[in-house]
């Protein structure tokens, strides 16, 4: 029975829609057919009282009348005021007031009710009901009835379209609030896609930044090095060779896998990657930099906690980037790195010696931006800049336990 009722509304909903593209159709199709109920109500009379005797006139006007509804769609107010005219004066020569004869002048109604202003449609429907109360009583057509249901009809036939006509403004208003709904939520699915993506290609350009400036730069100073020794010193220049060949085969190890993380296939999570970094690697990353020619000194306040994976990813980053822009920019060849636990934060400071210099970001550079993006996407801070003794240093303070939210928007 359902499926049959659904098919049943789905044929008229394709019929009305089809139908809808022809508004002129309509409008034509729905003025005949109210011609032809207007001049059919003109025709009945109660048994034993006699039609009044217009010459014709008043109907061929309730006819042309119908005609006015054309313009309802932009003349709403003035199409009532015709059609009741002329409506309270067919009734009030003696014609019979039935849903017939007041066809046309109910579909005057019902698109004011739904066209108009509550307002509006108050004051008109209480103007013509007034006035077709006040005909429709001394009406000779009505004079064998009791007051009573003299009242009570046209009352009760003005009162349908009036009804029909607001439950079709409040549905068109539900349908106009349920686009603009749609709207709103396909523009803000359309923002936040592209907030994710932008988030996303910062986090990934952040990735390739540390990974390629990272390994480059270390390459770079280790084969300045291995020059410079090569007639001086060619034991040590070999082993620095040796050490180049480590440092580019891992260059290009971090770079596949952080590549391979964009890939869209059908293998499980992590398969084939290395793991992120993590504080665990920081003595190889420091012999990295020992056998470039820069010397490291770590020291660490406080037990040692462990780090979720997003903090410990983030504050490996930030020290290998501090310790490259170190490696680049600075012309002392030395650096400290200090490990603080506190009771909720995790103290990081990479600093160097010697005359202040502006290292990487202060110059246009991403390395600081970038050092500065990874703490703050964990619920950190950081701080770059000159040290009163000389050189520079960068400080940066990283929750323990992040939230929840946080932690898998940096991961």
């Amino acid at each position: 029975m359902n499926s049959s009722l659904e098919r049943y509304t789905e044929r008229v909903e394709q019929y009305a829609s089809r139908f809808s593209r022809f508004p002129l159709f309509l409008d034509v199709t729905m003025v005949l057919a109210l011609i032809g109920c207007a001049f059919f109500g003109t025709q009945l009379s109660f048994p034993g009282v006699v039609r009044p005797d217009t010459g014709k006139s008043l109907e061929v006007l309730l006819g042309l009348s119908c005609f006015v509804l054309l313009k309802y769609r932009t003349h709403t107010r003035t199409v009532v005021v015709v059609v009741a005219g002329v409506t309270i004066a067919a009734i009030a020569r003696g014609y019979l007031l039935t849903p017939m004869l007041l066809a046309p002048l109910l579909a005057a109604m019902y698109w004011l009710a739904v066209l108009c202003d509550r307002r509006t449609v108050r004051l008109y429907a209480l103007v013509v009901t007034v006035a077709l109360l006040t005909v429709n009583l001394f009406s000779d057509g009505m004079r064998d009835l009791s007051p009573v249901l003299t009242v009570i009809g046209p009352v009760f036939w003005m009162a349908l379209p009036l009804v029909g006509g607001s439950l079709a403004r409040l549905r068109g208003d539900y349908l106009e609030a349920v686009k603009a709904r749609a709207e709103h939520a396909e523009r803000t699915r359309e923002e936040e896609a592209r907030l994710r993506v932008t988030e996303e290609r910062m986090r990934i350009a952040r990735e390739l930044h540390d990974v390629v400036a990272h390994h480059l730069a270390l390459a770079n100073a280790q084969a300045g090095t291995a020059a410079h020794l090569s007639r001086s010193n060619p034991e040590q220049s070999r082993k620095i060779l040796d050490d180049l060949t480590g440092t580019t085969s891992a260059a290009l190890r971090e770079l596949k896998a952080t590549l391979g993380l964009l890939r869209q296939d059908d293998r499980p999570k992590g398969e084939g990657l290395e793991p992120a970094p993590g504080l665990a690697r920081l003595p190889e990353l420091i012999d990295s930099y020992r056998s470039a020619g820069l010397e490291v000194v770590v020291h660490q306040e406080g037990v040692r906690r462990p780090l979720t994976p997003g903090v410990d990813l983030t504050a490996y980053r930030i020290v290998q980037e501090a310790l490259t822009n170190v490696a680049k920019h600075a012309p002392e060849r030395a650096a400290h790195v200090g490990f603080t636990y506190a009771d909720s934060r995790l103290l990081i400071t990479v600093s160097n010696d010697g005359p202040a210099t502006a290292v990487d970001g202060t110059s246009g550079g991403f390395g600081l931006r970038g050092m500065r993006e990874r703490a703050q996407s964990i619920g950190g801070d950081l701080c770059a800049g000159p040290r009163p003794e000389g050189g520079f240093e960068v400080t940066t303070a990283l929750p323990l336990q992040p939230s929840a939210a946080v932690e898998g928007e940096s991961a």
